[in-house]
């Protein structure tokens, strides 16, 4: 039985035992990781529901409430006609010719305990043309009546008002307009639902009711929490947005047409024609029965964390079964090839080693950026298999240069970390360059010398009897 335990076989089916429940406390901090990134979720979500959350950008327009009047016949007695005035209210959309946005997106970080969430204030000039109001456009439902139009006004809906810093300037054909809350027109289940508008006054509603084509500017100070929307409404929408910040993400149905990207910060530029977009139908649709609104037509930007550092430990903490099985073969192949020995006991405690590792890994990275952290976890890791494989392998040499071999593991596993577009072809290479390394390193092994040669004793031999003492001479 002893000499069937000292057999490589048998330490090659121990290795595999430890590997195995090594999976548990791998497993243990993969789902720490899951929750703590949840946390940051969590603590992102409560940022913005306190201070301002994602802002949706839609207009300015014109809004023209009007009344429709008719007269509606219906039959009396005898052959009479009965005469009766009706009316009917609604608001009729005039969208600019032309829009311009231009604007700059700085970025500020808020912290709710350990997490930082990322903000971003923008700073906007908006300009454009509005066309004449043209009667005959606003939608009749009744033949041969009257439409009598009311105080237009400019509307703006934003994702979330208490993103608004100040007061915003608004101007139209030179007047500067009075602004405040809501859109007079919106119901409550439409993405007009939360915004501020503008009565025309003085000049600008004189220029309005001559007929004039009305130019407007619009400073807005906005706050919002990682994205940028913004709903394409007019004939010709452009904008143009800078930012210092390095990492942005361009999404939406319509993608920026110029971009540039660099180490300073980004800058895009957009041009939609309302041609392509139904924006126009999609803002103004109530939706029954609390059903959520439909989906918006807009261009997005979005300041991204450059590092997700709990994205990119979930992405270490799944090869580390591949680093622990690594470490013990070849910790195996130094006792195998040196006729050393080494105890389960002390394979197992390799093992933690590298597993806790990531979840030193994990603590530290949120303490510091993460190359840092993984740096620092990856080093004292190293060097604690150093000093122990020094004392169990009898010699500094065979230590370091085991720990060596780990370290150029780490190193590895922060290339696949590094270039995730190329981590598949990387950590193919690594496999087959390992595996490669093992066939090589034992292409010369009589693995059938390792076991008990054929008519070997399978136990120790009995120790001699005692001998009996001598009786006392008489």
């Amino acid at each position: 039985m002893n000499s069937i335990k000292n057999t490589a076989l048998a330490k090659v089916l121990s290795l595999v035992v430890i590997t195995i429940i090594l999976c548990i406390p791998l497993a243990q901090i993969g789902s720490l990781i899951n929750e703590r990134g949840d946390s940051q979720h969590q603590a992102a979500a409560e940022l913005a529901n306190t201070y301002a959350g994602q802002q949706t950008l839609l207009g300015p327009f014109i809004v023209v409430p009007y009344v429709e009047h008719w007269i509606e016949t219906t039959p009396g007695e005898k052959g009479a006609v009965i005469r009766t005035a009706r009316t009917r209210e609604g608001d009729h959309f005039i969208y600019p010719k032309k829009l311009d946005l231009s604007g700059a997106l700085l970025p500020e970080e808020r912290y709710r305990g350990i997490f930082r969430v990322l903000f971003y204030k923008l700073r906007a000039s908006i300009t454009g043309t509005l066309p004449p109001l043209d009667t005959a456009g606003i939608l009749r439902k009744e033949k041969d009546s009257r439409i009598e139009t009311g105080t237009p006004y400019f509307a703006l809906a934003l994702g979330d008002m208490r993103g608004i810093e100040g007061m915003p300037s608004f101007k139209a054909a030179g007047e500067s307009l009075k602004i405040a809350q809501r859109i007079p027109a919106a119901s409550s289940s439409s993405w007009l639902s939360r915004g501020i508008h503008a009565p025309l006054t003085g000049e600008a509603l004189k220029a309005f009711g001559r007929g004039d084509a009305i130019a407007f500017t619009f400073a807005l100070n906005l706050t919002g929490h990682e994205k940028l929307s913004v709903a394409p409404l007019a004939d010709e929408t452009t904008a143009h947005l800078t930012s210092p910040w390095p990492h942005p993400a361009f999404g939406g149905r319509f993608l920026a047409s110029e971009r540039t990207i660099g180490d300073h910060g980004f800058e895009a530029r957009w041009a939609v024609s309302s041609l392509v977009s139904e924006a126009r139908g999609q803002i103004g649709k109530a939706q029954p029965d609390g059903r959520p609104r439909p989906e918006l037509d807009t261009f997005d930007v979005s300041l991204m964390q450059p590092l997700n550092v709990y994205a990119m430990t979930n992405r270490a903490v799944k090869y580390g079964l591949l680093f622990v099985g690594l470490t013990l073969m070849a910790a195996f192949m130094f006792e195998l090839l040196r006729k050393l020995r080494m105890h389960p006991v002390q394979y197992a405690l390799v093992g933690l080693s590298i597993a806790l590792f990531f979840l030193l890994l994990l603590a530290l990275s949120e303490k510091m950026v993460f190359w840092l952290a993984y740096t620092c976890a990856a080093s004292a890791s190293v060097l604690l298999l150093a000093v122990y494989f020094s004392a169990v392998l009898q010699g500094w040499r065979r230590g370091v240069s085991l720990a060596a071999y780990v370290g150029v593991l780490y190193a590895a596993l922060y290339g696949l970390l590094a270039s995730e577009s190329n981590a598949l072809l990387l950590g193919a290479l690594l496999m087959f360059g390992m595996l490669a390394l093992l066939m090589i390193a034992t292409r010369r092994v009589d693995w059938y010398s390792l076991g008990p040669k054929e008519g070997e004793a399978a136990a120790t031999p009995p120790a001699a009897p005692p001998a009996m003492p001598r009786p006392a001479a008489a």
